[in-house]
């Protein structure tokens, strides 16, 4: 995650008080324990999943000469033998959405839950605030690698139309015990989704606002417009950014700004992008286009295809002309 800043500062709203949030160095309190626990356990996986990701190569090559030798048995055995493992592993990447899904409720959870206003949460619990945006990294992250990757799509498109193949032939494979129909559907809808993990996230945030009706809506959106605010501020501020070690550290907090962004965007009744939003979202796009990351294009497209609110009425015209 690179040097991060002990200090960052933001204000809640234009007036109000100060957050410190100590991405780097902040330790679980006796509080904070059993989430971060939970939810360490699912971030220790997090790194293995976007290695494997990165280093996959997918079998274009066997699918294309089974196809284009259909009656070859042994070219379709080929490309079977080639493509099963690799299915397993996007259900592995699947499966691992899910566990993501409720690290981030626990979160939530934690950082939302009364007696405490988020803005006090987010003082008195560092460690989870950190996890959190560890999450939405993890998250950005894995979609960037997922867009440039058309191999995915492509294999398990293959998969599943051997699976139906075979299935109408009455023939049954080893690997459907593996990924069965119905497991296959909803991979299916996962990897569909331009932004599957986000995807997951957004959803994940919906409904646990949705089923938490005695907690007020503004408790979630103020945590996530305030983690917004604390990156912006680190990015656009020359005291802090000057410090940098690394490109790590400022491409860590450009994706924790655009993911909770398209939380708050999904999650608030009027979205990120209207006048009333408590996020500076010109602030926060122009601190995008001002840095020279070659990620930067992709963190843009996210908001530009991933929100929900950009293409309402409530939406300036000087904030679509910056996305454009």
């Amino acid at each position: 995650m690179g040097n991060l800043l002990k200090v960052l500062a933001c204000a809640e709203l234009e007036h109000g008080p100060i957050v410190f949030l100590d991405f780097e160095h902040a330790q679980p309190t006796e509080a904070e324990t059993a989430v971060w626990n939970q939810v360490s356990a699912v971030l220790e996986e997090a790194h293995g999943i976007l290695a494997e990701l990165q280093s996959y190569n997918g079998a274009g090559q066997e699918i294309r000469e089974a196809i284009q030798n259909p009656g070859d048995l042994q070219l379709q055995e080929k490309a079977w033998n080639a493509v099963c493992p690799l299915v397993a592993k996007l259900k592995r990447f699947y499966e691992f959405s899910l566990r993501l899904e409720n690290a981030l409720r626990s979160l939530l959870e934690a950082l939302t839950s009364p007696p405490y206003a988020p803005m006090q949460h987010l003082e008195r619990e560092q460690a989870l605030a950190k996890q959190f945006a560890e999450i939405l990294h993890f998250t950005l992250s894995f979609d960037e690698l997922k867009m440039t990757n058309p191999a995915i799509q492509n294999d398990f498109s293959y998969y599943r139309r051997t699976i139906s193949r075979n299935r109408l032939n009455n023939q049954q494979l080893e690997a459907e015990n593996e990924v069965n129909n119905e497991m296959a559907n909803r991979m299916s809808l996962f990897y569909a989704e331009a932004t599957p993990m986000l995807k997951t996230l957004s959803n994940a945030t919906t409904k646990f606002v949705s089923e938490n009706k005695t907690l007020p809506i503004e408790d979630t959106t103020d945590c996530l417009s305030t983690m917004a605010c604390v990156c912006r501020v680190m990015l656009e501020t020359p005291e802090y950014r000057c410090r940098f070690t690394n490109t790590d550290t400022m491409l860590f907090c450009m994706r924790v700004m655009v993911g909770v962004i398209i939380l708050y965007d999904h999650v608030h009744p009027v979205g990120a992008f209207a006048k009333t939003s408590k996020i500076d979202m010109k602030g926060c796009i122009k601190v995008l286009k001002d840095q020279p990351s070659n990620s930067v294009e992709g963190l843009l497209n996210a908001l530009r295809y991933t929100t929900r609110h950009l293409n309402d009425d409530s939406t300036s015209k000087q904030i679509r002309a910056l996305l454009q």
